[in-house]
């Protein structure tokens, strides 16, 4: 069975716009947040969706709502929305909420990469990931095997859904580096990874429930 999943980044909050680290925390969507919601409901209102899903997040189940919103009055019938643990960003622990530089120069540092971007020009995603675990004071902070446990076990959530059938679209309200840590694993050439997936903007991917994960997922489209 293939999914068309549409994936979109939540709108602006007010950590996006201050530059802060932003997992597992809140912070509410800014005007400019609520407008991207908006703009994403639009380009969305055409796509009849079995299912809706989203991080338990404010931002996120915020976000959703305003795009089902839009999409039942083009005359969808409205899904329910699920919300849930699996489908939150990346859990930043003592680093929540602190600003992106210092946060990325505490990991990055000690390992001779002082930013976001030469850690990950050097050490790829999973240095991002591991080297701020081993900042973290508490460590509580999640390594790259507990992030990709825990997304894995989202796709696991979408797969087993009884009501899902061949073909259906699905709705799911993401993460600006959940949709970048998706593409840096999935996608082929061609793709400018070095821009950052806008709030509101799109990303299209084919799921095939049948296949081990590592092979299930095709990128159709980033940051529409």
């Amino acid at each position: 069975m293939i999914l068309h999943l549409h994936l979109v980044r939540h709108g602006q909050t007010y950590f996006n716009r201050y530059n802060r680290l932003q997992g597992w925390s809140n912070s509410p969507l800014t005007e400019a947040g609520l407008a991207d919601a908006d703009k994403a409901g639009e380009k969305l209102k055409g796509f009849d969706f079995t299912a809706a899903y989203c991080s338990d997040t404010t931002r996120a189940e915020q976000t959703a709502a305003r795009i089902l919103d839009i999409n039942e009055q083009a005359g969808h019938s409205r899904p329910k929305l699920v919300a849930d643990m699996h489908f939150r960003e990346q859990f930043y622990g003592y680093f929540e909420g602190q600003d992106m530089a210092m946060a990325w120069w505490a990991a990055g540092a000690p390992h001779g990469a002082k930013t976001y971007n030469a850690i990950v020009e050097q050490y790829g995603l999973k240095g991002t990931r591991d080297f701020l675990k081993e900042a973290d004071p508490f460590h509580d902070a999640e390594s790259d095997d507990e992030y990709w446990s825990r997304v894995e076990a989202g796709f696991a959530l979408i797969a087993s859904n009884p009501d899902l059938k061949d073909g259906d679209d699905v709705l799911q309200i993401s993460h600006g580096n959940t949709l970048l840590s998706l593409m840096h694993r999935f996608a082929g050439p061609g793709y400018d990874l070095s821009e950052r997936p806008a709030n509101g903007s799109v990303t299209s991917l084919d799921f095939d429930t049948t296949k081990p994960i590592g092979e299930a997922v095709t990128v159709v489209s980033y940051n529409q």
